[in-house]
């Protein structure tokens, strides 16, 4: 996969990378990086000469017919493992388990603290559970990492991707060690999660919302499905005046 897909995104999009030197050369380390774009699981392993295995909704793995089997062995062909999302719990409990399976194989684990793309290119509130979680229990790195402008190339929606250069800057990695066997204290894990979105945050030099992502679009969801009501009850009446003003002409 990094010789076929991982070199033709190199070829085709040329992203220029930053701060490589941060990447061990082996051992463990958990990658915490920004979500713009459904590209940024293929860029981010495309640029690195290690293995990096993200955690991938369970919908990409199991759906059927010749085109789900394809999908299928294309995700576990870059190296994601399926997370059942039916349960909100159950899901954070699977990606817990997962990165520590990864990391304790002395691997690169790739994880999204924000927890969902960003639907406006904003950096949002991370999720405290899964990072910190993993970072606390392994006692693994924690190297925060910035996409840069890949939302531009394939944002929500887009099938077709826009060649343009995307950016990947990489930071320290960070030592929690200081935490070590705290992962079940809530202070302690919104800490750790804080303290490495400030670093993606001067990293990619975004806008930050603390607000979780899912929220805001669920907020966005219900502002269109609200404007979409306004504008059909506005044609509603419309009409029921142009009905009336012909009806008074006859």
């Amino acid at each position: 996969m990094k010789v076929t897909i991982g070199g033709s995104l190199k070829l085709a999009f040329r992203p220029w990378v930053e701060g490589l030197e941060y990447i061990p050369d082996d051992g463990p380390a958990i990658l915490a990086s920004n979500h713009l774009s459904f590209s940024d699981s293929f860029f981010l392993p495309a640029v690195l000469d290690r293995k990096v295995t993200f955690i991938a909704k369970a919908e990409y793995f199991n759906t059927p017919g010749v085109k789900g089997r394809l999908t299928a062995a294309f995700f576990k062909g870059v190296g994601q493992l399926p997370v059942d999302r039916s349960g909100a719990r159950g899901a954070g409990e699977a990606a817990i388990k997962s990165g520590i399976e990864v990391l304790e194989r002395g691997e690169l684990f790739g994880i999204y603290p924000e927890g969902t793309r960003s639907p406006d290119g904003r950096l949002y509130r991370g999720k405290p559970g899964g990072l910190a979680r993993v970072a606390l229990a392994t006692g693994a790195p924690v190297i925060p990492v910035a996409m840069i402008d890949t939302e531009k190339i394939q944002p929500p929606g887009q099938v077709m991707p826009k060649l343009m250069r995307p950016g990947i800057r990489i930071g320290k990695p960070l030592d929690f060690s200081r935490y070590q066997g705290m992962e079940h204290d809530r202070f302690v894990l919104r800490a750790v999660t804080d303290e490495v979105m400030y670093e993606i945050m001067k990293l990619s030099g975004q806008e930050y919302v603390d607000m979780y992502a899912t929220a805001m679009k669920r907020q966005l969801t219900e502002a269109a499905k609200a404007e979409k009501e306004k504008a059909a009850k506005a044609e509603k009446a419309e009409k029921a005046a142009k009905a009336e003003k012909d009806r008074a002409r006859t």
